[in-house]
């Protein structure tokens, strides 16, 4: 089989579930897990044949795609503001929004020499935690989330990517203080409420790990309004508190975080045009 006979193969057997641009994705992505071949390289010689074990693997992995298993579950990995990162069951797929999280901190921070103090709660992959890290190499970051086996797979991206990161099991919900300030507290907590269920894609809903995705819909903002609470007595004087937020949820979210206390509040929308980001300051 060729690249070009691939491409019409992959098409045929997943239009019904995905989107032809999505597609094309997963076809660039598993001839370059599977065959190490570049998209330049796919693109400039489409009528080269792919050895008989790639064909293999590849057409195997179409089947579990048609099961509907996220591609980075399927590859074991994913990309994140230009790293690489493990994934398993046990942690979210870090998405697009998170990123635009990651680079509001990153550019409110980018020319703070001094020494700096981050903690990223629910750390998940470790994806926020060590792409700050990495980003700002002065700053000492804490990463702390509830799952064990969440923790395992951040602890071997840190390792990966080179990223010193200490890394805390522990319930945020059932925390009553944090051990020591930080400058910059940060979190993307579960926020998806049970009724809203019916919009997300069934690969989702089967395969990623709910713990880290869904909250009751009578408390919504549960883990806000606790993060929130630990975030006013362990932020340093002008320390920042940012949030990925549910979209829907932006106004009651404000709202909370003004009765803690906290000021200047900036609703940030993500390249959808939704409000999905918050920064409020101590």
């Amino acid at each position: 089989m060729s690249f070009a006979e691939l491409k019409t193969y992959i098409h045929q057997q997943l239009s019904t579930l995905y989107e032809s641009t999505e597609i094309q994705s997963f076809y660039f992505m598993l001839l370059e897990h599977y065959g190490h071949y570049s998209k330049a390289t796919v693109l400039v010689q489409p009528e080269n044949n792919l050895p008989e074990e790639v064909e293999q693997n590849i057409t195997k992995s179409i089947s579990a795609l048609q099961s509907d298993l996220p591609i980075q579950y399927l590859l074991g990995e994913t990309e994140f503001c230009t790293y690489r990162f493990f994934v398993d069951e046990n942690v979210l797929i870090p998405r697009p929004e998170t990123e635009e999280l990651v680079d509001w901190v990153y550019n409110e921070y980018k020319t703070h020499h001094n020494s700096l103090k981050i903690l990223d709660i629910g750390t998940g992959s470790g994806a926020i935690a060590i792409t700050l890290k990495k980003l700002l190499p002065q700053a000492e970051v804490t990463a702390i989330d509830v799952s064990a086996g969440a923790l395992a797979i951040a602890q071997r991206n840190a390792k990966a990517n080179e990223a010193e990161v200490n890394f805390l099991q522990q319930d945020i919900l059932t925390t009553s203080s944090l051990t020591q300030k930080y400058d910059v507290i940060i979190s993307n907590p579960p926020y998806v409420r049970f009724t809203e269920k019916a919009e997300m894609h069934p690969n989702v809903l089967r395969y990623e790990p709910h713990l880290a995705l869904f909250v009751p819909d009578e408390n919504p903002l549960l883990f806000y309004r606790k993060i929130t609470e630990l975030a006013a007595t362990s932020l340093v004087h002008n320390g920042n508190l940012f949030f990925e937020i549910n979209q829907y949820l932006a106004k009651e979210t404000e709202t909370l975080v003004r009765q803690e206390g906290f000021t200047q509040v900036i609703l940030k929308q993500d390249l959808s045009g939704n409000d999905r980001m918050l920064c409020c300051k101590k």
